[in-house]
């Protein structure tokens, strides 16, 4: 079992307060959706969690697994088994992904490393994301669409095997081809490997594929109430007005 937990958390950038006594806790086996306004916070959180250096904890704790990881740099949190699939994925010229992917493997797998296995690994994980493996020779995200970059989100996600999964608007930009098969293939990840799941999303369309047994609506920063899969319903019935009036 593994856990992260968010205490009391406070985040600020250039003398703006993003997020403000943020509380949230994500077990393995749990899909927590994050739903919300633009301009509430959602990407900062996961920035934060991931250790992303332009916002300051003012106060407040990110916890996993029993350790606070405050102050740890990314690339130690992912160490851990953290994974943050991003909005806004960017390039990286002149590294291929199977240069990144191999590297980030080995130093997460040390001696266990097998690169045999990796080739096999990466070959099949194409397969099942529809991926053309010219991709996986190319420079990461150098000149892919859209939908083209999202796919390598999870197609990263599925070679790094993380237990804690961040996905931030994973959604953004795909037709609906692409969609359903990142919906399939992350709850297909989620059903073998039972990891910990946050999904922060604008558009409850993604729901019809990874169905979450936690909902948040996200206003200024907070989490202002918390339901089922009914209450992406209510909020697509009724706006982030009316949330907030139950509250």
């Amino acid at each position: 079992m593994h856990t992260l937990k968010i205490v009391d958390l406070t985040v600020k950038t250039s003398d703006k307060t993003i997020l403000n006594d943020f509380n949230l806790t994500i077990n393995s086996n749990e899909i927590h959706v994050i739903l919300g306004p633009n301009g509430t916070g959602k990407s900062t959180l996961s920035k934060v969690i991931m250790g992303e250096t332009n916002y300051e904890i003012v106060k407040g704790k990110i916890i996993f697994d029993g350790k606070e990881i405050n102050d740890l740099k990314t690339d130690e949190r992912a160490r851990l088994g953290i994974f943050l699939g991003m909005q806004m994925p960017t390039s990286i010229e002149g590294v291929t992904n199977a240069d990144f992917l191999r590297t980030a493997l080995h130093s997460k797998e040390g001696n266990n490393f097998n690169l045999m296995n990796f080739i096999k690994k990466m070959n099949n994980t194409c397969d099942l994301l529809k991926i053309d493996k010219s991709m996986i020779h190319r420079s990461v995200n150098k000149d892919f669409s859209g939908g083209e970059r999202k796919k390598n989100e999870i197609l990263q996600m599925y070679m790094l095997n993380p237990e804690m999964v961040l996905l931030d608007e994973i959604d953004s930009g795909l037709d609906m081809d692409s969609l359903k098969i990142i919906g399939e293939k992350v709850t297909e990840y989620y059903s073998e490997f039972k990891p910990g799941i946050l999904l922060i999303t604008h558009y409850q369309r993604l729901l019809d594929y990874i169905k979450p047994d936690f909902v948040h609506i996200m206003i200024d920063g907070s989490i202002i109430k918390t339901g089922d899969i009914r209450l992406v319903k209510l909020v697509e019935d009724n706006g982030y007005d009316h949330i907030k009036e139950l509250v």
